[in-house]
Order: C-alpha cells, then sequence, then structure tokens
C-alpha cells in the first residue's frame, strides 16, 4: 500500500510541476512586462497611485486600470512608457528593452505582436 501512495504522490507532483511550467510557458510576455514594472503603480485595487490618478482624470468615463482600456493603441503606450507623465518615470531602453515594450503594447492595446 505504502508503496502505491509513493507512486501516486510522485504522478501528482509531476503533474503539477508540469501544470505550473505550462502555464509559465504560455504567459503572455506582455503580461509578465506589466506585472514587472506596472502592475504597483496601474494595477486594479486600492493603493495604485497610477490608476487612481487616471481615476480623478477621467471620472469613469473610461477605466483607470490599464488593463482594463480598450482605447490605447501601440503608439500611445509606447510614448508615456518612453517619455513618462507628471509622477510617472520615463523608463530607459535599460530598464525595458525595446522587445519588451513591443510586448507590453501589444499586451495593454490587446493586439498581437
Amino acid at each position: 500500500m505504502k508503496t502505491l501512495d509513493t507512486i501516486l504522490l510522485a504522478a501528482m507532483v509531476t503533474w503539477a510541476s508540469s501544470a505550473m511550467a505550462n502555464d509559465s510557458a504560455t504567459l503572455d510576455p506582455g503580461k509578465h512586462v506589466f506585472d514587472k514594472w506596472c502592475v504597483s503603480c496601474h494595477g486594479v485595487g486600492d493603493r495604485k497611485p497610477g490608476t487612481a490618478s487616471l481615476a480623478a482624470k477621467y471620472h469613469g468615463s473610461i477605466p483607470a486600470a490599464l488593463e482594463e482600456r480598450t482605447d490605447m493603441n501601440l503608439d500611445f503606450i509606447r510614448y508615456f512608457v518612453r517619455n513618462g507623465v507628471l509622477i510617472m518615470p520615463a523608463f530607459r531602453k535599460t530598464e525595458v528593452s525595446d522587445a519588451d515594450l513591443a510586448a507590453l503594447s501589444a499586451y495593454l492595446s490587446h493586439q498581437k505582436k
């Protein structure tokens, strides 16, 4: 019986590891960039200064959280990432590479690269 339990446990661990590896492999690269650089200010929820600033600016006429917006195009996103605005810093290519910026722009504009 212990052998069967050990085999079942090993199978479950192998399956879980495989599932987690597949999830990270299919994670949108733009989502990964967003989670690394943007979510702390522009994510959904309370205490996100970028989201709060956009909520105050737009008074609910468009979503304040960037991932919920559908009105941003690739050039718009690239401009603000590279140039910043108000208290948002500009991100250099050494921080957000051109490839990462392209992935982020595609993710936030809901377009494929």
